[in-house]
C-alpha cells in the first residue's frame, strides 16, 4: 500500500535574523515522522520558505508548533519586506504527495486551520482548494490588503475568518493572520534581470501572469483605468495560464527579478515561463542573466526542462537523468546567483531513502569488492542485472553518437527515440542490480521469523514462498529487460555509427550475458519453490527468453563480424 504523504511549505515574515529562522524551523524536528527538507531565507523579500514532509497527522502537527513559534518569535508591527504578506506565518499550505487525495488534503487543511484560530487565537483564512467560498480560493484576495490593511479587513462582515477572532486584538496585531491551504505543487521561481528598475520588471511580469495588467488610458503602468460597462477595470490579459507574479528589486544582488508563482506545471512548466520571460525582457531591451528556485522542485520539470532544451538543439534526449539535471541548470541559469545543488533542491532526492540504492552508488572498484567479499549478496542476480546495464548503456552510446553524426543531421529525432528507450532499460537494469539484493534480504527476513507454533510455523511458511516468488520474479524481469535491450543493439549494428558497431556487438554480448546470467537465477530459486504451477510458468517464461536471448546475440555478432 502507497504510503500517505503531505508536503507542507509555511512562509515566515522573516528573512534576516537567523537565530529566528532556525529556531522557529527547529520546532519541525520535533515531531517524530516529519523531515525537514529546506529552509530558504529571502533577505531582501524578509521572508523564509520552510518545506517539510510526512504522513498528514505529524505534518499538521508541525505546522502548529511552527505557527506558534513564529508567533512567539516575528511582531508584525515592525515587520518590512518586499513580498505582500499578513502575518507572522504568512501562509501554510498542504500539498498532497502520495497516497492521499487533494479531498483529504483539504479536510486536514481546515483542521489545521480551527485548531490555530481556537488555540492560538489567530485569524484563518482558508484558501485553494480548502476554501469556504470561491472568492477566497484565490490567496491574493485574503491576503489584499496586506497586514497594514487586517484592522479595516477583520471588521468587515464578507472577510470573518473562517477561524479565530475577528478583531484587531493587541495578539493579532503581533501575530497578524494566516492563509491556510491545500493546494497543487507551486513552484517558486524569480527569474533575474539586467536591470535595476522595479517599474520595467513589473510590466515584464505583466506581461506573461495570467492576471495580465489594467487596460489604462495613456500610461500603461499610470495612466487611468477604463472600465467595462459594469464599472469594472478591463484587464489585458498575460501569456501565460497558471502564473501569477510581479516584478521587485532585490538590493542583496542589486537586480530586478521577476517573482513568479507556477500555480500548476503541468500547464505553463519553468522552462516556459523562463523563456517567455526571456522573450518579454528582450523586447524591452532587457535581458534575462538566470533564474532562482525558492524552496523545492520536482525532479521532472527539470527533466522536462532539459528535453526542451535539447530538442531546440536538435540533440539527442537519450542522455543519464545526471546530465540532464546538470544542463537544465545551466539553461535555466539556476546557478547566476550562487551554486545550485540538485541533492538540496530536488524534492525526489530530498526524500530518497538512505541505502535505498546501496549498490548502484559503490563505485567499480567497491563493487567488485563487495562482490567478492564473504556474504551471499550481492551474488549472480545483480551482477546479472548490472552487466545487462552496461550493454543497454553501450547500445545508448551508439544511439546518441550516430544523432551527433556531422551529415546525419536530418536523422538526429530517430536516433534521440532509440536512446531514450535504451536510457529507460539501463536505468531499469541498475534499479534490479538492488533489487535482486533486496529479494534476497527478504528470504532472509522471511527464515528468520519465529516457528514456535503451528500457526508461526504456516505464517512462516507463507512469507518464505512469497518472498522467493518475488526472488524468482525479479531475475525474470532481469532477463526480459536484457533482451529487449538487444533490440537497441539490433538496431544500432544495423543503421547506427559504422565506426562504433564493435560498440554494439558488445552491448549485445553483455545482454545476452545478463540474460543467461538471470536465467541461472531463475531455475536456482524455483528448486525450492512448492508452488509447481506458478514454477512451471515462470520457468517456461525463462526458457523462451533464453532462447530470444541466443538468437538476438547471433543475429547481432553476423552483422558486426560482417562490418568490422
Amino acid at each position: 500500500m502507497q504510503r500517505r504523504l503531505i508536503e507542507c511549505v509555511p512562509n515566515i515574515s522573516e528573512g534576516r535574523d537567523r537565530a529566528k529562522i532556525d529556531a522557529i524551523a527547529a520546532v519541525v524536528e520535533t515531531v517524530e515522522g516529519v523531515r525537514l527538507l529546506d529552509v530558504d531565507p529571502g533577505k531582501a523579500t524578509n521572508r523564509t520558505v520552510i518545506t517539510f514532509v510526512g504522513e498528514p497527522e505529524p505534518v499538521c502537527e508541525a505546522a502548529f508548533r511552527l505557527i506558534k513559534k513564529a508567533q512567539e518569535l516575528i511582531d508584525m508591527r515592525g515587520h518590512r519586506g518586499e513580498h505582500p504578506r499578513f502575518g507572522a506565518t504568512d501562509v501554510c499550505p498542504l500539498v498532497p504527495i502520495s497516497g492521499i487525495s487533494m479531498e483529504e488534503t483539504a479536510k486536514f487543511a481546515r483542521q489545521l486551520g480551527e485548531r490555530v484560530g481556537k488555540e492560538l487565537a489567530i485569524p484563518v483564512y482558508c484558501y485553494e482548494f480548502a476554501a469556504s467560498e470561491e472568492k477566497r480560493r484565490n490567496l491574493a484576495n485574503n491576503r489584499s490588503g496586506e497586514y497594514e490593511g487586517l484592522p479595516k479587513k477583520l471588521k468587515d462582515p464578507a472577510w470573518k475568518p473562517d477561524f479565530g477572532p475577528a478583531a484587531f486584538t493587541d495578539s493579532v496585531a503581533r501575530s497578524g493572520a494566516v492563509a491556510i491551504g491545500a493546494r497543487n505543487f507551486l513552484v517558486a521561481y524569480n527569474v533575474n534581470l539586467n536591470t535595476t528598475s522595479t517599474r520595467r520588471a513589473n510590466a515584464i511580469a505583466f506581461d506573461i501572469r495570467e492576471a495580465g495588467r489594467v487596460l489604462r488610458d495613456g500610461d500603461p503602468l499610470t495612466g487611468k483605468p477604463i472600465l467595462d460597462a459594469n464599472g469594472e477595470p478591463q484587464k489585458i490579459p498575460g501569456k501565460l495560464k497558471a502564473v501569477k507574479g510581479i516584478g521587485w528589486f532585490i538590493e542583496e544582488y542589486g537586480i530586478a527579478q521577476l517573482s513568479l508563482n507556477l500555480t500548476d506545471i503541468t500547464i505553463t512548466p519553468v522552462h516556459i515561463a523562463f523563456d517567455e520571460a526571456c522573450k518579454s525582457a528582450a523586447e524591452r531591451g532587457i535581458r534575462v542573466t538566470g533564474s532562482e528556485l525558492v524552496g523545492l522542485i520536482p525532479k521532472q520539470s527539470l527533466l522536462d526542462a532539459a528535453d526542451f532544451y535539447l530538442a531546440r538543439q536538435e540533440r539527442s534526449l537519450g542522455i543519464s537523468e545526471r546530465e540532464k539535471i546538470k544542463l537544465a541548470v545551466k539553461s535555466l541559469g539556476l546557478d547566476d546567483l550562487g551554486p545550485f545543488d540538485p541533492q538540496k533542491k530536488v524534492i525526489e532526492y530530498m526524500l530518497e531513502e538512505a541505502g535505498s540504492e546501496r549498490l548502484v552508488r559503490m563505485d567499480l572498484k567497491r563493487f567488485s569488492e563487495e562482490t567478492a567479499a564473504e556474504s551471499p549478496a550481492p551474488g549472480g542476480g545483480s551482477v546479472a542485472a548490472y552487466v545487462g546495464a552496461l550493454g543497454a548503456a553501450l547500445g545508448t552510446m551508439v544511439a546518441n553518437l550516430s544523432a551527433h553524426k556531422r551529415g546525419w543531421d536530418e536523422r538526429w529525432s530517430e536516433f534521440s527515440e532509440w536512446a531514450v528507450k535504451g536510457e529507460k532499460l539501463r536505468n531499469e537494469l541498475l534499479f534490479l542490480v538492488d533489487e535482486d539484493t533486496r529479494a534476497f534480504d527478504r528470504i532472509m527476513t522471511a527464515m528468520g521469523l519465529p516457528k514456535g507454533s503451528d500457526e508461526e510455523k504456516k505464517a512462516r511458511k507463507a512469507a518464505i514462498t512469497e518472498a522467493t516468488k518475488g526472488a524468482i520474479n525479479t531475475p525474470l524481469r532481469t532477463m526480459q529487460v536484457c533482451v529487449e535491450s538487444m533490440g537497441l543493439m539490433r538496431a544500432m549494428s544495423e543503421h547506427g555509427l559504422p565506426a562504433s558497431v564493435s560498440d554494439a556487438g558488445v552491448g549485445a554480448l553483455c545482454a545476452r550475458a545478463g540474460a543467461l546470467g538471470a536465467y541461472l537465477n531463475v531455475r536456482i530459486n524455483c528448486a525450492g519453490l512448492d508452488d509447481a504451477t506458478f514454477k512451471a510458468d515462470v520457468l517456461k517464461q525463462a526458457e523462451d527468453l533464453k532462447v530470444q536471448a541466443d538468437a538476438m546475440e547471433a543475429e547481432v555478432m553476423a552483422v558486426t563480424l560482417r562490418k568490422v
